[in-house]
C-alpha cells in the first residue's frame, strides 16, 4: 500500500541500528511484541533519543500498538521495568489478560494530523494487547488530544484512541487500508504536504 500510494520506504531496526535512516520524511512504527525485547530496545538509547528528537521536530508519524508502547517512556512486564523513548507521558504496562480485543469502531474527532475520513466519520479497525497505557498525570492535567473516540472496543483509556503528539499518531488500534478507509494514502499525503511546505522558495 506504501509503494502503491508513491512512497519509499527505508527499512531500520530499532534494536540494531544506532539512528534513524537519512533524510526520511515519515515514520511508521508498526504493531509487535516490544515487550519480548525490551531489554534490547532500552539497551538502544541513540536510537530511542533519535525516533523521540525527530518527532519532537514535527516528523509525520504513525505508531499502531507495539510503536505507541515503543514511544511511551517505559515498558513494565512482570517484575521489570525497560526505558522506552519517552514520546508519550506514561508508562505501557503489560497485563494478563487482554485489554481490549476483536473489532473496534474509530469516531474521527478532527484533531488527526491525517485521517483517511472526516470529521465524525466511523472508522473499522482491529485490536488485540494485553498493554494498557497508564498516564502520567501531567500529562493528564494538560488535556490529551485524540485523533479518534471509540464507538466499539477499548482503546487507550476506553473512550478514545490515537493519542496526537505533533505531527504523530499513536494508538492501539491496527487500521485496516481499505477503499472505505484509506489511510495509508493519508499519511503519505500529508508526509508530501509537510514536505512541500518545509522547502523554501
Amino acid at each position: 500500500a506504501f509503494a502503491a500510494a508513491g512512497a519509499e520506504l527505508a527499512p531500520f531496526s530499532p534494536i540494531a541500528d544506532e539512528r534513524l535512516p537519512e533524510n526520511i520524511d515519515g515514520l511508521f512504527l508498526p504493531g509487535g511484541f516490544p515487550e519480548t525485547h525490551m531489554a534490547e530496545l532500552a539497551a538502544n538509547e541513540s536510537m530511542r533519543a533519535a525516533v523521540r528528537a525527530a518527532i519532537e521536530a514535527g516528523l509525520p508519524a504513525y505508531a499502531e500498538c507495539g510503536g505507541l508502547m515503543y514511544l511511551a517512556e517505559s515498558i513494565v512486564w512482570g517484575s521489570g521495568t525497560a526505558p522506552m523513548c519517552g514520546v508519550i507521558g506514561g508508562r505501557a504496562v503489560m497485563h494478563d489478560r487482554p485489554r481490549g480485543r476483536g473489532v473496534i469502531r474509530l469516531q474521527a474527532t478532527g484533531h488527526a494530523p491525517f485521517a483517511p475520513a472526516g470529521q465524525g466519520a466511523i472508522i473499522a479497525a482491529h485490536e488485540f494487547h494485553y498493554a494498557a497505557l497508564d498516564m502520567a498525570q501531567g500529562q493528564q492535567a494538560r488535556g490529551d488530544v485524540f485523533a479518534w473516540n471509540i464507538r466499539r472496543g477499548h482503546g487507550i483509556d476506553g473512550a478514545h484512541d490515537g493519542l496526537v503528539i505533533k505531527s504523530c499518531i499513536a494508538g492501539f488500534a491496527h487500521l485496516r487500508h481499505t477503499e472505505q478507509s484509506p489511510w495509508v494514502n493519508a499519511f503519505v499525503a500529508f508526509i508530501r504536504h509537510r514536505k512541500r511546505g518545509m522547502k523554501k522558495p
